[in-house]
């Protein structure tokens, strides 16, 4: 199986986004390649990334999204494989409003497991597709920013970044 590797230059750092030309497989920060990697060999066992400098469907709508238009990536097609429990979670995930966000208990009575806030957390953790499956929109039950792979800041950017577009339209 070939997947193109794309690069796009945003605000917050390059990001990478592995696609089949029909959906994102996978979405990582540049400066997180080797986990880009990871995720992808647990799903795609027999992927191979190569780079393009083509301009997909993938980036033009994240570009958008970073231009404020922050709806440009609420459709885009994601391959979430993963178990059964993490699909929900992720699932979950995509149905938080952009400029809103929950925490882990609120995602996981989403999905009817209201005990498993623990297991959601790592099955954000484990979320192959970044920012399209917007697990930066979970905080902590106290409300603090928590663990985020692309680092707290880039979470409090994104948060910020929706919230801010948002309001305006």
């Amino acid at each position: 199986m070939r997947l193109d590797l794309e690069q796009l230059e945003t605000p917050i750092g390059a990001i990478l986004i592995a696609h089949d030309g029909k959906q994102i497989c996978a979405l990582e920060f540049a400066d997180c390649e080797d986990r880009l990697r990871t995720m992808l060999s647990r799903h795609f066992t027999s992927a191979k990334l190569t780079p393009t400098k083509k301009r997909s469907p993938f980036g033009q709508a994240l570009r958008r999204y970073f231009k404020g238009e922050i709806g440009a990536i609420d459709d885009l097609p994601v391959a979430t494989l993963g178990t059964a429990f993490q699909r929900r979670a992720w699932a979950a995930l995509r149905r938080i409003p952009a400029g809103e966000t929950r925490s882990y208990g609120d995602q996981a009575r989403a999905i009817r497991a209201p005990n498993a806030a623990r297991a959601v957390g790592l099955a954000n953790h484990l979320n192959p597709i970044g920012i399209v499956v917007p697990c930066h929109r979970v905080r902590g039950a106290n409300g603090s920013l928590t663990g985020y792979a692309g680092g707290l800041e880039r979470k409090r950017w994104l948060i910020e970044h929706e919230a801010l577009h948002t309001a305006k339209g």
